[in-house]
């Protein structure tokens, strides 16, 4: 068989990318190279449904049949152990290797560790296999520690109270979804999680952790202890650069990407959590984004470039989280925008509107029960691909439609 496209990585990103590759038009050979010993699944139910189900299920992307229906050569349990970039293949730890004509690395992003965090109690979220482990430990009279107050953090605590499992949460900032939450949001969530039982611990880090095979112990930074049957460690993703830069790639924040998509190597492309790429629409900023449908839209645009298309990386970012029945999206950069317009739509749900110096919707993030703020933060999401200036007072009023302010 000869050189083809092959792919690292069988994540969100990469099983998309292997799909579109034959879904515009590329005939010759697709591996798609994965870590894990599953099909490829989605992510983001690992902290939701999976965690709170009776009998926890992987949501398959691609299946045996789809898989070869689109003839994708799928190799799980199979790990890239080097990239050779003059005799273009693929090192893989069984001592064999991949020839390839282009190459997408999506490999994603790892766990953030602390240091001293490795006994049997202490637990990392990343795969379906470290979420069936945490499961286990999740239920009535059982005491749970969760060191980080992200999205996922958050995300196990409500599961873990759903389960009926006690909840301590730990986030050393002064509050918690620092990372491009607003605090006015933020506190919605924190005001709900208190409500539910969780016991919200902010401004205090760890300072150690012991695991005495009974139960681990926090050791906080204000000297406090708090004993747990499990400690769960969010603090972040770091994104899995080790092939890009065992091969001389440029990584900045991630594998450093053209607005393309392309690496240093114009033969080697790289999408997902593991890049940072230039975003247009905020100047050409550099950024490397954790989400989910970025994940799905990368994958889908390296394919089409890898086959040549050239096609500018142009979306906005949307991040979305569930907690309890309280839904939050985002779309855009917060940070962005230092004027902040906030826009009422009833039953405690709202928008802020966040709008840069020079008039321009930059973001636009918003909470409310289930779906309630999903029709706006798309309709605010067009606005801000369009590089829109909407009058401030019509953004804050809810008796004007945002769809009207498309059309001006």
């Amino acid at each position: 068989m000869g050189a083809g496209m092959v792919i690292i990585g069988a994540g969100e990103c990469g099983a998309r990318a292997a799909v579109a590759l034959r879904e515009h038009g590329y005939d010759g050979p697709v591996t798609l190279v994965g870590a894990e010993r599953h099909l490829p699944y989605e992510r983001p139910p690992l902290s939701k449904e999976a965690m709170a189900a009776d009998d926890p299920q992987a949501k398959t992307i691609a299946d045996h049949a789809r898989l070869a229906a689109h003839r994708i050569d799928f190799m799980p349990e199979t790990a890239a152990t080097g990239i050779d970039r003059h005799a273009r293949r693929v090192l893989l730890g069984s001592g064999t290797d991949l020839a390839y004509e282009r190459l997408l690395i999506a490999t994603g992003a790892t766990p953030r560790r602390l240091p001293f965090a490795h006994g049997p109690r202490m637990a990392y979220l990343r795969t379906f296999d470290d979420a069936l482990a945490i499961r286990r430990h999740l239920g009535p009279g059982r005491s749970i520690a969760i060191v980080g107050g992200g999205f996922i953090g958050l995300e196990l605590a409500a599961a873990a109270r759903r389960l009926g499992a006690e909840v301590t949460l730990i986030e050393a900032q002064p509050r918690i979804l620092m990372r491009g939450v607003p605090q006015e949001i933020a506190a919605v969530i924190d005001t709900r999680h208190r409500a539910e039982g969780v016991e919200l611990v902010t401004g205090d880090g760890i300072a150690d952790m012991t695991d005495d095979g009974a139960c681990v112990t926090l050791h906080l930074a204000s000297g406090r202890r708090v004993e747990a049957d499990l400690a769960i460690i969010g603090i972040g993703a770091a994104p899995a650069t080790d092939l890009a830069h065992s091969a001389g790639l440029a990584v900045e924040d991630g594998i450093a990407v053209d607005e393309y998509l392309r690496t240093s190597d114009p033969d080697i492309f790289a999408a997902g959590d593991c890049c940072s790429f230039p975003l247009a629409l905020y100047g050409g900023r550099r950024v490397r984004l954790e989400a989910w449908r970025n994940a799905q839209e990368q994958g889908t645009l390296a394919a089409r470039n890898m086959l040549g298309h050239a096609e500018p990386h142009s979306a906005v970012p949307w991040f979305w989280t569930d907690q309890y029945d309280l839904g939050l999206q985002i779309a855009g950069l917060c940070d962005e925008g230092g004027h902040v317009v906030r826009r009422d739509l009833g039953e405690d749900a709202f928008i802020l509107f966040h709008l840069a110096d020079d008039g321009r919707l930059v973001a636009a993030s918003g909470i409310g029960q289930g779906t309630a703020v999903a029709k706006d933060i798309r309709l605010a999401e067009m606005l801000i691909a369009r590089s829109a200036k909407p009058d401030a007072r019509h953004l804050a009023s809810p008796a004007i439609r945002l769809k009207t302010l498309l059309a001006a």
